[in-house]
């Protein structure tokens, strides 16, 4: 998965959850949040828990795209190690048949 899909659906999951939760949340738990003496609408209310669930989704595409990326990392390193074992096996034959190729290749030549 690319990185801007899995942004792009990390921000759509975030939107969700957090209609899901902030208003299932307040509502539930029967909250007023007050700050002084003023009663805070709802959807500042909801701010609050869309800061928690940005920072829960934040911590889940970081934990996503390290294990992905180390899964990558170790295959990228897997297939160089076989890639340079062949070359370091097989160079006397690819020098060989380089070789060959050079001296019987076709050459004709455009003349202007």
């Amino acid at each position: 998965m690319s990185l801007f899909k899995s942004l792009l659906l990390a921000i759509i999951a975030t939107l969700f959850l957090t209609y899901v939760l902030g208003t299932s949340f307040v509502e539930y738990f029967d909250i007023d949040v007050y700050m002084g003496e003023e009663l805070i609408e709802p959807l500042k209310a909801i701010s609050i828990s869309a800061l928690v669930v940005v920072i829960l989704t934040l911590v889940a595409v970081a934990i996503v795209v390290s294990v992905f990326g180390t899964v990558i990392f170790l295959a990228m390193l897997v297939f160089g190690a076989v890639a340079m074992a062949l070359l370091g096996a097989f160079w006397p034959i690819f020098m060989i048949a380089g070789v060959i190729w050079l001296c019987t290749r076709n050459k004709q030549r455009q003349y202007n």
